[in-house]
């Protein structure tokens, strides 16, 4: 194996040592003596002849002087690595600067080979992950999901074992696939396990880690400092919360509430039923009523109190009433239509971006650790954080969502202080949408009705079962999914020329839990991007015909769930296949709906290409573009020049009070009304 593809043999398997055998055995890596660790340096000579014997490709570690890495030692091997500690996120930061900066691929993987058996494993897999993401040299490789390196924190433990025995007693061919049961961290006595198949769905929490490692907090300023990044983190979350939102009231559930208050207990308690392997101990409980308390943890570095998190959120507001930002000398800088919103996502998540993170603080990343460590806050009692505390597990629990509808409230606040959109802002001269509907896609299918239901996939957890057995695994989830379906445009162009425009299309609930119906404003903030794209208008008649799969906000089942071995030389190494699994699951684009029919508004619009273009052409097919929506576009501008989540981030005049008021002076935007039906079947993927 030559090139960056050995790489890749480090990304299997973290918590085994870099010199056992890989890809089934099949690939063993040659460390020189002094790269082993204390523990097999003495027995080297014997390891290397005892594992390397039936291997089919080696991949010798060229020597280098050993990196200086006492720095990420800091985070204890076995012990938790989370994000939100803004000890443990400097930590990654330069780890992934002492990868990225290393001269060549051959030393990249040397450094990195050292480094591996030494460190935490997630820091580790986290930092070099984003290292290849953004390397020149290394960023067509196929980083293996997250699934994939440790299951651990998607699936009930309860399944490892039989996991286990299947493959170390039954022959590949003949191994049985092992369910993983959809609801089993609580009963149906607690209403919120009614959406535990959103919050705990596998797709779901693979985005979030996925996209929080395309947009890393730390690092070199050519990895934080993207195009509009904390505008990103404000609208990713957004339409989280939103999704979250419409999803509740489909199971007769109110909106979630916003963590207004920290001073009161949180009502919702979360059991999780999952472990981490690394040191075999299970995430820690929250029980009903848990009254959250200051934080001093010191050895993990983590020490603030409620009325410090209270501080900060009153300085973010009075900035955002006064329409400023305090920079670092005490100046009040004004906070701009066009750049206001990225600055304050920068400053809430906060990333090395922030303006001003002396002043503002650690706002969001505290949100979470005075959650994480509500049941232990001052280390009494030994415990590590709860699964608020690392993005690939915080969006199980049901108070990820009020932390961050609090968050969202901030951002909105903002908003209200913007101006509505005026006439010129939303319309296209010469351009009429006449209808816009939805059909299922087979035979004599009705108009506008989209059907879902449940979906069981299988997934071969082999490469994350840590001194587990050779060859596949398979296990299998059942998730909510959707018949696929089209969306169907009529539009005329009365210009008289050619034009272009960008389509967007969202779909929002007309009613809440208690069928009542919802004002403008309410359904404005509940509206749910489903897609987004450029479209050729000739003069005349256009019939505009666009996929489901098609969609800009999701990327398909085969890049969420896929696996990646270092052995498997079939993939090619080109932009089309890159391994780029950043976007929402795509078999959660549309909401559950109801048994008897749910009642939705489909809106789309066409806006004027010449006021969203930022003059880089792109194809949504190649390149990891057709995600674009939640992740831009690696390495360059996000392609929408307009507000993300327009037109409806901004409050509308007094006198829109539907959404029949808003499209009526706007030709260029239509509506249908779409019924989402559910069905309680379990389908098997094909």
């Amino acid at each position: 194996m030559s090139g960056n593809r050995q790489l890749l043999a480090l990304l299997q398997r973290p918590a085994e040592p870099t010199f056992y055998p890989k890809d089934g055995g099949k690939t063993v890596v040659d460390l020189p003596e002094n790269f082993l660790t204390d523990r097999y340096r003495p027995i080297g000579a014997s390891l290397q002849s005892r594992f390397g014997n039936d291997a089919e490709t080696r991949i010798p570690v060229r020597t280098v002087t050993p990196p200086s890495i006492s720095f990420a030692e800091v985070v204890p091997r076995r012990g938790g690595f989370s994000l939100f500690n803004p000890k443990h996120r400097q930590i990654a930061g330069d780890l992934i600067n002492l990868f990225i900066s290393q001269p060549d691929v051959d030393t990249l993987m040397s450094v990195a080979a050292y480094s591996r058996d030494r460190l935490n494993p997630i820091l580790f897999q986290y930092a070099l992950s984003v290292a290849i993401q953004h390397r020149p040299d290394t960023n067509d490789l196929n980083i293996p999901s997250f699934l994939e390196l440790f299951p651990d924190s998607f699936v009930d433990p309860s399944v490892f074992p039989k996991l286990r025995e299947e493959g170390s007693i039954v022959q590949a061919e003949n191994r049985m696939v092992i369910d993983i049961p959809l609801n089993y961290t609580a009963s149906d006595r607690e209403d919120e396990q009614r959406l535990a198949y959103f919050r705990e769905d596998i797709g779901v929490n693979l985005h979030h880690w996925h996209w929080h490692l395309v947009y890393p907090g730390e690092g070199p300023d050519r990895v934080v400092n993207k195009d509009r990044r904390g505008e990103l983190f404000y609208y990713m979350h957004q339409q989280l919360i939103a999704r979250y939102n419409v999803e509740r009231f489909c199971n007769r559930l109110a909106r979630v509430r916003p963590l207004t208050n920290l001073r009161e207990p949180l009502p919702e308690g979360y059991f999780p039923k999952i472990i981490r392997s690394l040191n075999n101990r299970a995430f820690p409980p929250r029980p009903q009523n848990t009254v959250l308390r200051d934080i001093n943890r010191v050895d993990d570095g983590v020490n603030f109190t409620i009325s410090d998190l209270e501080r900060v959120e009153a300085r973010i507001a009075e900035s955002i009433d006064g329409g400023y930002y305090v920079a670092p000398g005490g100046n009040r800088v004004p906070l701009d239509e066009r750049t206001g919103i990225d600055v304050l996502g920068n400053i809430m998540e906060p990333s090395a971006l922030s303006v001003n993170s002396t002043f503002y603080g650690n706002y969001h990343g505290n949100l979470h650790n005075i959650i994480a460590y509500s049941h232990d806050p001052d280390n009494r009692f030994l415990e590590g954080y709860g699964v608020v505390g690392e993005f690939q597990t915080a969006m199980r629990d049901p108070t990820f969502y009020r932390l961050h509808a609090q968050v969202d409230n901030m951002f909105h606040r903002y908003k209200r202080t913007l101006q509505p959109y005026n006439a010129n802002q939303l319309g296209y001269n010469g351009i009429q949408i006449q209808s816009i509907g939805v059909q299922l896609n087979r035979a004599n299918a009705p108009a506008n009705v989209l059907l879902t239901y449940w979906q069981r996939t299988q997934v071969d957890l082999a490469t994350g079962l840590d001194f587990g057995p050779q060859g596949n695994v398979f296990a299998s989830f059942t998730h909510l999914q959707h018949a696929p379906f089209t969306f169907r445009l009529t539009v005329n162009n009365s210009s008289g020329a050619a034009n272009r425009g960008t389509c967007r299309i969202f779909i929002g609930p007309k009613v809440d839990e208690r069928n009542t119906a919802l004002t403008m404003d309410e359904q404005r903030l509940l509206m749910v991007e489903l897609d987004k794209f450029v479209v050729n208008l000739q003069p005349g008649m256009n019939n505009i015909v666009r996929r489901s799969e098609q969609s800009s906000v999701t990327i398909p089942y085969e890049r969420t769930f896929r696996n990646v071995s270092a052995s498997n030389n079939n993939v090619p190494a080109t932009e089309m296949f890159r391994f780029c699994n950043c976007g929402w699951p795509h078999h959660l684009l549309i909401p559950k709906g109801a048994p008897e029919g749910m009642q939705f508004d489909l809106f789309a619009m066409i806006s004027n290409y010449a006021d969203d273009t930022v003059n880089q052409e792109f194809d949504e097919n190649v390149n990891c573009n057709d995600s674009h929506s939640f992740c831009g576009l690696r390495d360059q501008l996000y392609p929408d020049r307009r507000p993300m989540g327009y037109p409806f981030d901004r409050p509308l005049p007094t006198t829109v009070r539907s959404l029949g008021d808003f499209l009526r002076p706007n030709s260029n935007m239509a509506m249908a009304q779409v019924m989402v039906r559910f069905t309680n079947t379990v389908i098997a993927r094909t």
